[in-house]
């Protein structure tokens, strides 16, 4: 249960550097919630494969676990009802076969069960001017359905990492309910240094909610680095909480009365319309003839 008001809680975001080792992962989360809780945190979340970070794929699928065996979420459920906290899992890596597996968040209550869970959509297959590449698709299933959480407090919208760039997934959460949006990520250091503050912002202003995107931070054992900054964002745009690069917790305190002033000064939300493109012609042939 809530230890605030019914239209108030306070959040609480984990930012790791999680590796290889899932129990040593696993280690490493507790004791980053244990803060949180001990901070006061009514919401904890915990960023991108909280449980496992790895590229080669034969690692990959030998430490993954199915959900109805996996030890991961199983410590976790015991936490977050030892805790009395909302635990919401940014994602755990998930096996569905031999071949695929799911990028899944967790939403967990204070009696240690599950709420809600939610398949990350949107597979980051990119090839980065640095000469990382990234083929998410080739391991992972993505997900198909928007999930809106229901929390004591309101409507938390969930989403995963590059899910951050399709604005339309967060309009559609808006409108479908949410107040809060969650973003937990492991994103790269080049693209977080570039366009992680500035979307975050943007999600939270065009959305019109309070934004909580918990993030992997550091070079991890695979040689990938991520940029870490863990953030809480308001309805209006501003920043109310932004950690580093090193394992933290970060904290605010969140007034989701705040919501109905937003939407009433801009009402947005309120005023989108359909509509169809019309193609106009071409500049390229106009300049031909």
């Amino acid at each position: 249960m809530s230890r605030g008001p019914s239209n108030s809680f306070r959040a609480g975001l984990v930012q790791m550097c999680a590796g290889r080792d899932v129990a040593r992962n696993m280690r490493d989360a507790t004791a980053l919630i244990r803060e949180a809780a001990s901070g006061g945190a009514d919401y904890v979340q915990t960023p991108e494969t909280t449980n496992l970070m790895e590229l080669d794929r034969a690692r990959l699928f030998a430490a993954a676990e199915p959900e109805e065996a996996n030890a991961a979420l199983r410590q976790f459920s015991d936490l977050a009802r030892e805790l009395s906290i909302w635990l919401h899992l940014g994602s755990l890596v998930v096996k569905l076969s031999e071949e695929k597996l799911a990028n899944r968040a967790y939403v967990i209550s204070p009696s240690g069960s599950v709420t809600a869970r939610y398949d990350k959509i949107h597979m980051f297959d990119v090839d980065l001017p640095n000469g990382e590449k990234y083929r998410e698709s080739a391991n992972y299933e993505p997900g198909a359905e928007a999930v809106v959480a229901g929390l004591p407090w309101g409507g938390l919208g969930l989403s995963i990492c590059y899910d951050l760039r399709f604005p339309n997934l967060y309009r559609t959460l808006a409108h479908a309910g949410a107040v809060m949006l969650a973003v937990p990520a492991a994103f790269t250091r080049l693209t977080g240094e570039a366009h992680w503050v500035t979307l975050l912002r943007a999600r939270a202003i065009e959305a019109q909610c309070f934004v909580m995107a918990a993030a992997q931070g550091g070079l991890h054992e695979h040689g990938r680095e991520t940029f870490g900054h863990s953030l809480i964002v308001a309805p209006w745009g501003e920043v109310l909480a932004e950690g580093g690069v090193h394992p933290s917790v970060i904290f605010a305190d969140i007034d989701l009365t705040r919501i109905a002033d937003v939407r009433s000064r801009v009402p947005s939300l309120r005023h989108d319309k359909t509509f169809d493109v019309v193609h106009a012609g071409s500049v390229a042939a106009e300049s031909a003839s």
